[in-house]
């Protein structure tokens, strides 16, 4: 595997393990205990968040762009194979609308909320292989607002998804035994956000990270809920507080309370392409679910060119 597959991988395969991590710390909230179950568990069973990225993957690799019909077409059908993962109301509420009332993915999404969409973190949790994939696109922005669109209509859901893609890419592009460049990593993120809401976390996240803020202060300023902008940048935090140990990175961002699988989803993604595959534990590696396939979208991501993308 060269180096740049290894950091697909890393990133598919890191963002499972932080969304089923995160899933048994609901259950494990502190370490020591956490560490026992995952050292007991013979498998690491992933959730909707996986599910749905998973999802992207199979229809950027089918269509070799973003298809926003095709998208919605793929999280309806894996939803209706398994609707056991764990899925919110908002996208079964959609597949709904658009088998009844003949709408489009986009309309339906954008109707939830009293017309005002979601602004959960649905569509960052997942948003790994458009990160991965359209990672030299100048318009980035724009391919994750697509993606996000399918079941995120608020301004800050789909922001929330192209600061995260944003962060992907720039991992995607920068060797660890190099010095990390924090300044410049934080600026680009805090020039690619467009709300109001995001760009004063994501400058919040500096602010932190530059006292040397503990996570326990750090979850108080920033949040951990499903909000995308009370969720995203404490997973930023987590990245950047433990630049050199996947584990140590995961750790911070599920045991804090709040969204954790969510939280380990999005922050395995850019830790684990970071990092690359085998910064990640191998025991937890062999026991991901579905890690074989998993893998293979990741490779297939790695091997071909993005085509124009449309709506």
């Amino acid at each position: 595997m060269t180096d740049i597959e290894a950091k697909y991988v890393g990133g598919m395969v890191g963002s499972a393990l932080g969304d089923a991590i995160g899933e048994f710390a609901f259950h494990y909230p502190n370490r020591e205990g956490l560490r026992a179950q995952l050292d007991r568990m013979r498998e690491f069973r992933y959730t909707d968040d996986t599910a749905m990225s998973i999802g992207l993957a199979e229809s950027i690799l089918k269509k070799g762009c973003l298809d926003q019909q095709d998208l919605g077409e793929t999280f309806r059908f894996n939803f209706q194979k398994e609707p056991w993962r764990g899925y919110a109301s908002g996208p079964p509420t959609i597949f709904s609308m658009v088998k009844r009332l003949g709408m489009t993915y986009a309309e339906a999404a954008r109707s939830l909320f009293g017309g005002a969409g979601s602004f959960g973190n649905g569509a960052a949790m997942r948003i790994v292989p458009v990160g991965l994939f359209f990672h030299n696109s100048p318009d980035l922005y724009e391919k994750a607002c697509i993606s996000a669109s399918v079941t995120h209509a608020h301004p800050l859901g789909k922001d929330g998804a192209a600061a995260q893609a944003r962060a992907v890419s720039l991992a995607l592009k920068l060797d660890p035994k190099d010095a990390f460049p924090r300044k410049i990593f934080m600026d680009r993120l805090l020039d690619f956000a467009r709300t109001r809401e995001m760009k004063q976390k994501i400058y919040l996240v500096q602010e932190l990270i530059k006292a040397q803020a503990p996570p326990s202060f750090a979850v108080e300023q920033l949040g951990c809920t499903v909000a995308v902008h009370e969720s995203l940048p404490f997973a930023l935090y987590c990245f950047l507080r433990h630049l050199k140990s996947f584990e140590d990175c995961l750790y911070c961002a599920v045991l804090h309370g709040g969204d954790r699988d969510t939280l380990g989803a999005m922050v395995g993604a850019v830790s684990g392409v970071y990092l690359g595959i085998e910064s990640i534990p191998e025991s937890w590696r062999q026991k991901l679910e579905n890690r074989a396939y998993i893998e293979d979208l990741a490779l297939g991501l790695s091997e071909i060119k993005p085509r124009v993308s449309f709506i």
